[in-house]
């Protein structure tokens, strides 16, 4: 594993990272369908692997076939009924309350940079009561542009007042890995994230590979 710079600060992904969001995502798309009548030609275990690319990466891969006018109405509705079911089966994946604790304690400042808009970023967090402990959150419409492009997360690293290169950023997906080394922080692949079959993140370049988040609690104890 390659030297890391000293860690101050963390950075999380939202879906598939930080979160568990993946059953009101399905359950908000299982209604969409409904309301049209549509049936879902993907199992769970393959729209969970598709959670990370949001409503249309769900839409499409549970409705393969359809034109893209209906495509975009089946994640409008999916949209309009996340708005219902957003944080109601949610929860932090195994490990990361741990990490969150280790990093207070420790005085890392944590933060969240998701492709999330935050008209459903927010209440989640929320919800999760994860609100206070964070320094820093960026949503989809924060700014002009989302990951992999550097703009949010040069913005949460100017939020969290630390260089870049002393920020560890984890998520699950390869466009995660590229905005963090575009950004010049250190990255970690979270391997518990929403990863299909076909993604290799091991030619991601993130800079550790993580099955567990407690894993990254002794890699941090050495800063």
């Amino acid at each position: 594993m390659p030297a890391l710079p000293s860690i101050q600060g963390l950075l999380f992904d939202l879906d598939g990272t930080l979160v568990d969001t993946a059953p009101d995502l399905i359950q908000a798309l299982y209604l969409a369908l409904a309301q049209f009548q549509l049936p879902c030609l993907a199992d769970e275990a393959t729209l969970t692997s598709v959670a990370s690319h949001g409503s249309l990466g769900l839409v499409k891969t549970a409705q393969p076939q359809q034109t893209a006018e209906m495509t975009e109405t089946l994640r409008l509705a999916l949209l309009d009924h996340y708005h219902t079911v957003n944080g109601d089966a949610a929860k932090l994946f195994d490990g990361i309350a741990e990490l969150l604790a280790f990093a207070n304690k420790q005085h890392l400042k944590v933060g969240v940079v998701t492709n999330k808009p935050a008209r459903f970023t927010r209440p989640l967090l929320q919800k999760l009561g994860l609100t206070p402990q964070l320094h820093s959150i960026i949503s989809a419409d924060s700014t002009r542009f989302r990951k992999p492009d550097v703009q949010p997360m040069l913005l949460a690293a100017q939020q969290l007042q630390l260089p870049t290169n002393n920020i560890l950023y984890l998520g699950d997906a390869e466009r995660d890995i590229v905005a963090a080394k575009n950004s010049a922080m250190p990255s970690a692949v979270a391997l518990w994230g929403y990863l299909a079959e076909t993604d290799r993140p091991e030619a991601w370049g993130a800079d550790i590979a993580l099955q567990q988040p407690t894993e990254l609690l002794g890699i941090l104890s050495g800063f």
